[in-house]
């Protein structure tokens, strides 16, 4: 497999070894690279190039071999091309916009792909072609019950799938204004050791004295056991798109978490509106930072907290349908709710924290999939209040 390519590498000078070479194909074999050429790309030059000093005969072999094969990026760079000049956005109040029905992803593919071949330059305004302003299934700053955001921002929140490429922002841990609330509430979140386990290697002051004075004053020092907090964290993040504009406070909840040392153990990993199959462990969800979900929950016992922070606002059908996950190249095999379920089964001490105030969840875009998730997990305001009230809620396990 790909042999050519080997050949390629070898004719622009970049030194692999067979060994080397094996062991991409292993990772071929395991689905490393989630059957997308992107992350055939990042994988092989993962495990094949040795140096930076390789990285551009590396780029040349690739481009040269992969010359002219259509990918998804080449689809949706055609679609961004007709979609620069755009009308204004299109905004339909909650009241006219048509309720959630399923719908079935390899016919939006086999729609967008006939659009393609058969569309001819810009349209907006209509509801036919890949255009802007109007009810097209496809395109942006439009509506459509079921439609293809490509590029653009969401102004309907209406998009089942995101085709354009999003630009994530990392998680600060220099935050430093407010942060201060959050980890005094993180501070309440202590389960204690008895004294009956683990070595006596604590001086005892108290007993010290005591026993000193019983002693007819010859220092006679006391070693109790000390209890230390055994309580094990798990923090969840949903990172990009309308996470965006939490960032600020999303921030702060991190960096309190991250100076948290109290906790034997916490642990971080990102996920974009939903949690699926895979996991991230960067704000950055690109395919060479997932993890298996699996294989995650597989290293976690049931004394685990569990802390998911995200808005919960998304199409249903990211929660309710097989391929419903919203990045155009990810297809889920079980809904997302299968998964936030199996979360809230596996560790059931467990409280999702939403930034958007808990006033709005009812009326808010998301509203239907916010109810949704309230019916797994016990839901807070992403504040210190909210935080303090989640963690008061974590001493007893999820029903």
């Amino acid at each position: 497999m790909f042999i050519n390519f080997f050949h390629q590498l070898k004719s622009e000078g970049v030194p692999v070894s067979l060994n080397e070479w094996m062991t991409l194909m292993e990772a071929l074999a395991k689905g490393l690279s989630f059957s997308s050429l992107t992350g055939f790309y990042y994988l092989a030059r993962a495990v094949l190039i040795k140096s930076e000093a390789h990285y551009d005969r590396y780029d040349l072999a690739f481009a040269k071999h992969f010359q002219g094969l259509e990918t998804t990026d080449d689809i949706i760079k055609q679609a961004l091309d007709w979609l620069a000049n755009s009308l204004p956005p299109l905004h339909v109040p909650p009241g006219e916009r048509s309720p959630f029905t399923p719908w079935d992803l390899d016919e939006l593919r086999r729609q967008l792909e006939d659009r393609l071949k058969n569309q001819d330059g810009e349209h907006h305004g209509g509801s036919q072609w890949i255009g802007t302003g109007g009810r097209s299934p496809f395109g942006h700053s439009g509506y459509h019950k079921a439609g293809v955001r490509i590029g653009g921002t969401s102004v309907n929140r209406s998009a089942v799938k995101v085709a354009a490429e999003r630009h994530y922002q990392e998680f600060r841990d220099d935050q430093i204004t407010g942060v201060r609330n959050f980890e005094v509430a993180l501070r309440k979140l202590r389960q204690f050791s008895s004294r009956t386990e683990g070595p006596k290697d604590e001086l005892d002051l108290d007993g010290t004295i005591d026993a000193t004075c019983k002693n007819a004053g010859k220092l006679k020092l006391i070693w109790e056991r000390p209890r230390r907090n055994t309580m094990k964290v798990l923090l969840l993040m949903d990172s990009g798109g309308s996470m965006n504009k939490y960032m600020q406070i999303c921030s702060r909840l991190f960096t309190a978490a991250h100076r948290a040392t109290h906790f034997k153990d916490m642990r971080f990993y990102y996920f974009h509106n939903c949690i699926y199959d895979r996991i991230y462990t960067s704000p950055a969800l690109i395919p060479r930072n997932a993890v298996n979900t699996d294989d995650v929950l597989s290293s976690l016992n049931a004394d685990y907290r569990l802390i998911i922070a995200g808005d919960a606002s998304m199409a249903p059908s990211e929660l309710t349908m097989r391929g419903g996950a919203i990045d155009w190249d990810m297809y889920n095999e079980q809904p997302g709710l299968f998964w936030l379920e199996r979360l809230a089964r596996h560790l059931p001490f467990s409280v999702w924290l939403n930034p958007i105030p808990s006033d709005r969840w009812a009326t808010a875009e998301g509203y239907y999939s916010i109810a949704l998730i309230q019916r797994v997990f016990p839901m807070y305001e992403l504040t210190p209040e909210g935080l303090e009230q989640a963690l008061k809620k974590l001493k007893t396990k999820t029903k």
